[in-house]
């Protein structure tokens, strides 16, 4: 028996330029108004968290900072320290909001370590539950994704609105 999995919005990742004529994915310029559609759950000064639109799990959360540079060498010591302090927030909101039992929270710099947008450094943060590896993810690169990600990212707005 063979069994079929359909995930059409695979299709978009897969045909889109990682790095888009329209600009840097990462670089949220001055309209907040686009930020739902961007999945941009917080800008600050110097950085910003947003939803990943292909996540490996639910609540995985892209912390970047705010100004374009591809290397944690090219930051100030300000958005370092401001960077850091965002992902330290970011993962105690999925705490309160989600319950993960862990978290993998990691940074690729450069194509070759995995970065997907090389030109705009950021960190991932991918909540864990006991049991949320499957036989799926192993054998066909196929993730099971309980929640549509805009129910996710309506969940944790209110938490970087505070």
């Amino acid at each position: 028996m063979t069994t079929v999995l359909w995930a059409p919005w695979r299709m978009e990742y897969i045909l889109s330029d990682q790095e888009e004529e329209a600009g840097c994915i990462f670089c949220p310029g001055e309209d907040r108004k686009k930020d739902e559609s961007r999945l941009i759950l917080h800008v600050g000064d110097f950085s910003m968290v947003m939803m990943n639109r292909f996540p490996y799990i639910n609540g995985h959360l892209l912390v970047a900072p705010v100004r374009h540079v591809r290397g944690l060498e090219l930051l100030s010591q300000e958005e370092k320290l401001d960077l850091l302090n965002l992902v330290s927030i970011s993962v105690e909101i999925l705490k309160k909001a989600m319950g993960p039992e862990g978290f993998n929270v990691g940074l690729n710099l450069g194509r070759v370590a995995g970065a997907g947008v090389e030109g705009h450094m950021h960190f991932h943060i991918v909540p864990r539950w006991n049991g949320d590896t499957n036989y799926m993810t192993v054998l066909g690169d196929v993730r099971v994704i309980p929640e549509h990600i805009v129910e996710t990212y309506h969940r944790l707005l209110p938490y970087y609105e505070s």
